[in-house]
């Protein structure tokens, strides 16, 4: 499928963006003709660089003289149109994974949050339709902080996916289409690695509350709904993972075993839900189980397909649901290796 493709992976030094790096290596949907990491972090990039030199199997197809191999670092920002631009010019697929996410960082600095997550999709909409570039399909990469929006990460992240699907009318020859998904395992800033610091740091814990819940899902998993919307979305489509969920009071009690460190209620941060949601009531009657995913069809009437027999989802996909027994959410955690004795994932080691 990506056989002799050119791929851009904006913010392809992040969490996400690494991972999905390597699984495009891998060639599992075809050998890429090449793959550009555009990103605004020179230090990740040179970082990034140097782990897969170190990779004797692939040095000599992967990284050395930069413009001549498969794997390629550009420096730049989505913010930038002109810089957007060139890099897109010779691209065939597009995902776009920059973003900040961050919750509470966006909460204090709203404006930086629409520069990257709405004016940067926006730029890229532009210079598809302006220079009439030759890309078949781009793959947003949103959050379930975008569903019910109560945050600014949240909104901006929802004005993204609009944009997206809109540009399905603007650009008749790209195919627009998102990917949701909620809470990753281990991923720069999110609960896992904030606990297991507090716990060798003898605690406490901190819980925000007690009825908190989120999905849980892999960097892995998370890729998979990504290549799944390659192959199967419909343009304005955006493909969301089924993916068990737990109380964070639950995963603490975890990651703590048996060990003397208490957990302290701390209250809710701002912009923070007590449920994800990854499809709202308003759209479960036009989202569709799509093999071993769920679809949710475009807003727009000139976007949909004419004939959709499929049944709908009758209520929302929250979190809240489909809560993991303690049993299975321990089995999880060892799975990834994530209990504080075991070796734990971090972002350094996401590419080995």
């Amino acid at each position: 499928m990506l056989t002799d493709k050119r791929i851009v992976v904006t913010g392809g030094t992040g969490s996400l963006g690494k991972v999905l790096v390597r699984r495009l290596l891998s060639g599992e949907l075809g050998k890429p003709k090449s793959i550009i990491v555009f990103s605004r972090d020179e230090t990740k990039q040179h970082a990034m660089r140097l782990a897969y030199q170190s990779r004797k199997a692939a040095t000599d197809e992967v990284i050395y003289r930069n413009f001549e191999q498969l794997l390629q670092f550009q420096i730049g920002d989505v913010r930038d149109y002109h810089r957007l631009s060139a890099v897109l010019r010779n691209a065939d697929v597009v995902f776009n994974a920059a973003a900040l996410k961050q919750v509470p960082s966006c909460e204090y600095f709203p404006f930086e949050a629409v520069q990257t997550n709405i004016i940067g999709p926006e730029n890229m909409v532009q210079a598809i339709r302006e220079n009439r570039l030759p890309i078949e399909t781009v793959v947003g990469i949103s959050t379930d902080k975008a569903c019910k929006p109560v945050n600014v990460m949240g909104m901006t992240k929802a004005i993204q996916e609009r944009i997206f699907v809109q540009a399905n009318m603007d650009c008749p020859n790209t195919r627009f289409i998102c990917v949701r998904y909620g809470n990753v395992l281990a991923s720069r800033g999110s609960v896992i690695p904030l606990f297991h610091e507090q716990i060798r740091s003898g605690g406490p814990v901190t819980i925000t509350t007690a009825d908190m819940t989120r999905f849980l899902l892999s960097l892995d998993k998370a890729v998979d709904t990504i290549f799944a919307a390659l192959k199967q979305a419909n343009r304005g489509e955006t493909f969301i993972p089924r993916v068990p969920s737990a109380r964070v009071i639950d995963i603490a009690e975890m990651l703590i075993g048996k060990r003397p460190i208490k957990t302290v209620v701390t209250g809710i941060r701002p912009g923070e839900k007590i449920h994800e949601i990854l499809v709202s009531e308003e759209e479960a009657h036009r989202t569709v189980e799509r093999g071993g995913y769920y679809a949710i069809m475009p807003m727009l009437p000139e976007l949909r397909l004419p004939k959709v027999t499929a049944k709908t989802l009758e209520e929302e996909y929250s979190s809240a649901a489909n809560i993991m027994a303690k049993g299975d959410l321990a089995k999880l955690l060892k799975k990834y290796k994530l209990l504080v004795e075991d070796r734990t994932i971090f972002e350094e080691e996401l590419i080995a």
